[in-house]
Order: structure tokens, then C-alpha cells, then sequence
């Protein structure tokens, strides 16, 4: 595992105590796993991504990882309609360890109240909390 000044947290992005990411794309929200929830499973070797027109309330289980480690459940940052998922983990659920904020993204949302968003951590509390984990 590395050590948290290893990993990458993006400006950009917001993230919750799950370790999810979210991020505005027009009316919709990207969604996916931070760098160090990956960084924490281990290799991934499936994804189970919740599917196109489900809804979901924020916080609310919407898929899950598995591991060569371990299963870890996948939380909706925010609630919303899944608008629509990424099929490529199917085939390369690896793609969520190789690049997390880009290709690994998980599902796009079209949320329900969009000010959840902002509810979220930035990129400097999130980081702090894992210091505080760490310690």
C-alpha cells in the first residue's frame, strides 16, 4: 500500500468518508472511487455497477469491488437516477486501480438535488481525514 502523500486526490473533485469521488459534468454527476480506496483493496477483479435508471438515495449502497483482498461496497455520494454506467469495468474492472478518476469512473447521476454536491468534502478535509485514519 502507499503512503497517503503517494496518492492523488483532485482539486475538482468532491468525496465522501466512503472514499467515493463525485464531480459536476454539466447536469449530471461522475462518480467512481478514490485513488486511495483502490490503493486499499488491491487489485480489483470485478465491478458491480448499479444499473441504468435505478435510483438511489445519497449514502445508499449501489454496487460493490471485489478484490483479490476483499469486497468493499460502492456508496452513492449523492441521491439521483443512474443516467448511465461505466460498461468497460466489465471486461477491465482493473481500470478502476490503473486510473480511478478517469477511465475507472464508476456511473454518471442524474441527481436529485444537485446542493448535495456541495455537501461533500474538498479535496483538503478528505485528506485530513485520512491523515486522522492513519494515525
Amino acid at each position: 500500500m502507499k503512503e497517503l502523500s503517494e496518492l492523488l486526490f483532485p482539486d475538482d473533485l468532491r468525496y465522501t468518508k466512503d472514499h467515493e469521488w463525485a464531480k459536476a459534468e454539466g447536469d449530471k454527476i461522475r462518480i467512481g472511487i478514490t485513488d486511495y480506496a483502490q490503493d486499499q483493496l488491491g487489485d480489483i477483479v470485478f465491478v458491480e455497477v448499479p444499473e441504468v435508471g435505478e435510483t438511489y438515495s445519497q449514502g445508499q449502497e449501489c454496487g460493490t469491488l471485489e478484490s483479490v483482498k476483499a469486497v468493499g461496497e460502492i456508496f452513492s455520494p449523492v441521491s439521483g437516477e443512474i443516467a448511465a454506467v461505466n460498461t468497460d469495468l466489465e471486461s477491465s474492472p482493473d481500470l478502476v486501480n490503473r486510473a480511478p478518476y478517469t477511465d475507472g469512473w464508476i456511473a454518471l447521476v442524474q441527481p436529485g438535488d444537485p446542493s448535495e454536491l456541495e455537501g461533500l468534502m474538498d479535496r483538503e478535509a478528505y485528506f485530513e481525514m485520512l491523515k486522522g485514519m492513519k494515525e
